[in-house]
């Protein structure tokens, strides 16, 4: 058979990893190529159990992808950005408050990162639809749909849903139940996303505090970064203290988010994250980052999974009564519609602002 010849790309030449002498968080590193068996699994989520009450991150290495394909998925990323016009952009750009969910481009200067001293986000991204094709992309993205259909497939269903499964059996639950509520040909937004990060002015660094993307929880159930060397992404530790998240080569950084605490209970609480400026001999970059935002299907309701013996025995802590429970997509669209664009309310605890969405609080920490 003749081989493939895949379309041409700029390649993307990551900076070296930081020398700097940082604080990094010490996150648990779970082996996916041990999810195939059932032994593999009762291993398994004990660690990932742990990792989630104690951080809500947890890195993941051997998810199938060579380091070959993930740097291709890199130079992929780098498309939307730096191929297509800012006029052909625009076409392409959602109506975000109007639609609520990311399809495409979300502009730079599009959120507040610190509404005091009106400083907006320096931040692209572009959002692809698990099924690929269900939107159309940019000219110079077409060519390389059909990897993105199979990096899409990849992190549902070769990440994405083992993760879930280890979840469940923390939960004493059949291994499918978090599984059917994440379905891939159902209507919802689980979504590739690129984003680059651009840097700022000396005076934007300075009156945001060096904060790019404030302190903040994700909307979905589960979040898949691809690890890339630049730093900036931080986690509020057990301790309080915001620490750095190492890189990892041809690694997975994995954290729960809101849905996934309506599911349990309160039991995998998501953890508060945050990027700033990147370490200062890593500062001559742009940003670049690859990830999968996972959602359950559009109709599922975001109601605690109260048959759990887990839960039975630690009781659950419900975000609101169960007739009031929102559904994926009610959620999705407050969140997303009011994320950065609101006006926050200051909060009780020190450096937090609020707002609510269906009835909820949600904290945002600056």
């Amino acid at each position: 058979m003749p081989s493939l010849t895949l379309p041409e790309c700029a390649h993307y030449i990551p900076p070296p990893e930081t020398k700097e002498d940082l604080e990094f968080v010490d996150l648990p590193i779970i082996d996916l190529s041990k999810v195939h068996t059932p032994e593999g699994r009762t291993e398994l989520y004990p660690q990932l159990r742990d990792a989630l009450l104690t951080h809500g991150f947890l890195c993941a290495i051997n998810h199938g992808y060579t380091q070959a394909q993930r740097d291709r998925i890199f130079d992929i990323a780098g498309v939307p950005f730096n191929d297509v016009s800012p006029d052909e952009k625009k076409t392409y750009t959602a109506d975000v408050e109007k639609v609520g969910y990311y399809a495409g481009y979300k502009p730079r200067q599009f959120w507040k990162v610190d509404t005091d001293n009106q400083i907006l986000d320096q931040i692209e991204h572009y959002a692809i639809n698990l099924n690929v094709t269900k939107r159309p992309h940019p000219t110079a993205l077409r060519p390389f749909l059909p990897e993105l259909d199979d990096f899409a497939r990849h992190n549902h269903f070769n990440i994405l849903h083992p993760i879930l499964c280890l979840i469940a059996l923390s939960l004493e639950l059949p291994e499918e139940t978090l599984v059917d509520k994440h379905n891939f040909d159902r209507t919802g937004e689980t979504s590739v996303r690129f984003m680059k990060y651009y840097r700022r002015s000396n005076d934007e660094e300075e009156k945001s505090k060096n904060v790019w993307l404030k302190g903040h929880t994700d909307i979905g159930s589960i979040t898949i970064l691809w690890s890339q060397p630049i730093g900036g992404l931080q986690i509020m530790a057990p301790d309080g203290k915001w620490k750095w998240v190492r890189h990892i080569d041809n690694g997975l950084v994995i954290n729960t988010g809101d849905m996934m605490t309506f599911f349990t209970g309160g039991y995998y609480k998501p953890t508060i994250h945050r990027v700033i400026q990147p370490p200062s001999d890593q500062r001559a970059y742009d940003r670049l980052g690859a990830y999968y935002f996972a959602m359950p299907d559009n109709d599922i309701r975001l109601l605690p999974c109260a048959e759990s013996p887990v839960l039975k025995r630690v009781g659950i802590e419900r975000q609101c009564l169960d007739e009031d429970s929102p559904s994926c997509e009610t959620w999705r669209k407050g969140r997303t519609t009011a994320y950065g664009r609101s006006d926050l309310k200051k909060g009780v605890e020190r450096g937090v602002e609020e707002e609510v969405i269906e009835g909820i609080v949600v904290k945002h920490y600056n």
